[in-house]
């Protein structure tokens, strides 16, 4: 699939994994569409790469479609990269065994409603969308490219959250791909292991527990880098014959208890 002269949706592009794959996409010469809620970074990203940024919940509609409508203004919209999502660390169980320190069931939710019901509203609303592109040589009129996680697979513990929200990223891969068939829409999910990116800081200490990570992976023993995920991202929009396949990126890893 040919992704110069195009456009492109990027959540959660103005830093980490988002970031890198905005900066790539651009050099590949498609326009972006930065959508996040740090208007600063995500302003000053679009500038420098010559793209647009779109003030975006995921979860909101309009906002949602408002960035749509901004990439189609740019150039026909084809590719939709999905890297907004939280993560929470909480037990199921409280330490005194009452019910009010279970879970807290309205985090549970909020993890939940961003990173799995949020990537569904900007799947379904950017695809259709697409639909409405001219076919090229194969039928194809766009593609998406979902992340997850290991966690998805490989759930630690104080994980539910996370790897509830994650593992449904990856179920609900295949039946997409499926639904956007008729249409000539591809599907792909990425499931990053330990990537460095800024939620691990900065400085001496920083680089200290990113080499105690990094120990633990099979090989290369490192964290990944933003943009190992951008090329593979870049790669699974263009590849037309990548199609509902949920692919891990981790250098061998498997998570272990905790």
């Amino acid at each position: 699939m040919e992704l110069k002269n195009t456009s492109a949706l990027v959540t959660g592009g103005a830093s980490g994994l988002g970031e890198a794959t905005a900066r790539l996409l651009a050099e590949r010469g498609v326009k972006v569409v930065i959508m996040d809620l740090n208007d600063e970074k995500g302003e000053a990203l679009a500038k420098e790469i010559g793209g647009a940024y779109v003030h975006c919940d995921v979860t909101n509609v309009e906002q949602v479609i408002a960035s749509i409508e901004a990439a189609k203004a740019m150039a026909p919209l084809w590719s939709v990269v999905n890297c907004a999502g939280i993560g929470w660390a909480t037990r199921t169980l409280g330490k005194d065994g009452e019910y009010s320190s279970a879970h807290d069931l309205d985090l549970y939710r909020k993890v939940i409603e961003i990173n799995l019901v949020g990537t569904f509203n900007v799947c379904r609303l950017a695809a259709t969308a697409m639909s409405h592109n001219t076919p090229d040589v194969d039928g194809s009129r766009g593609a998406i490219v979902n992340t997850a996680s290991v966690a998805a697979e490989d759930g630690q513990i104080g994980q539910v959250a996370y790897s509830s929200s994650k593992g449904g990223v990856v179920g609900m891969g295949l039946p997409m791909a499926r639904d956007l068939s008729v249409v000539g829409i591809r599907v792909n999910t990425i499931l990053p292991g330990l990537i460095d990116t800024p939620i691990y800081g900065s400085g001496p200490a920083s680089d200290e527990f990113k080499a105690r990570l990094g120990a633990g992976v099979l090989f290369p023993k490192r964290l990944g880098y933003q943009a190992e995920f951008a090329t593979l991202a870049a790669e699974l929009l263009a590849n037309s014959y990548m199609n509902a396949e949920s692919i891990r990126l981790d250098a061998g890893i498997r998570m272990q208890p905790k």
